[in-house]
């Protein structure tokens, strides 16, 4: 994974752990203590992830079993078939995301990755130091909504996409394809629709 889709996503992470008052007021040594926290979830996330791996592998494991004891005599045993694919695609998934996710903490405590970690906080400090001029703005092209009425996840993923194309020097295009990355693995369908709409509209800020 690259480092600034590390730090992205970490930078989200860690936004969640702030209360959003409309005003976030921090110190450094706060926002290390968040990071912190940021990366202990990460972590448990991983964990959740090989649980929920090792709950599909028995799963499939038994229709395995039972499709084998019914085929000779049950006629409809191409539905367990089916029903064993789609465990299997499931466990493929969370075994690619496995791959990425395991690697966060070894990135982190690594001496060579500490732009990782300085990059992600920058992110936050930038968010948090300019807090209403990033959602006055956002709210400009939020076309009749407010950004208040969205979602905690969907706010902080669009305002690092600003923070990323006002600040950073982040190309537009990478800008947002990363916000939709992250709208992809922690929003819901209609979350990504609507931050997919606002993002098109950013690039004109």
């Amino acid at each position: 994974m690259h480092n600034r889709s590390l730090s992205r996503e970490l930078a989200l992470i860690s936004l969640g752990l702030i209360k959003d008052k409309g005003d976030f007021k921090l110190n450094k040594f706060q926002i290390e203590e968040i990071f912190e926290s940021a990366l202990d979830s990460l972590i448990s996330y991983c964990r959740d992830q090989l649980d929920n791996c090792e709950s599909e592998l028995e799963n499939a494991s038994q229709k395995i079993l039972e499709s084998e004891l019914q085929e000779g005599f049950d006629p409809h045993y191409s539905n367990v078939r089916d029903e064993l694919k789609k465990s299997l695609t499931k466990i493929e998934t969370v075994m690619n995301t496995l791959s990425v996710t395991l690697d966060y903490p070894k990135l982190i405590v690594s001496s060579s990755q500490i732009d990782i970690r300085d990059d992600a906080n920058q992110r936050i400090c930038n968010i948090i130091n300019n807090l209403k001029r990033i959602d006055s703005d956002i709210d400009r092209v939020m076309d009749g909504w407010r950004l208040k009425r969205l979602p905690r996840i969907d706010r902080d993923i669009l305002r690092l996409a600003y923070v990323d194309i006002n600040f950073l020097n982040t190309p537009v295009a990478v800008a947002c394809d990363e916000a939709v990355n992250l709208a992809n693995k922690y929003s819901d369908s209609q979350g990504r629709k609507f931050i997919n709409g606002v993002l098109r509209r950013l690039q004109t800020i």
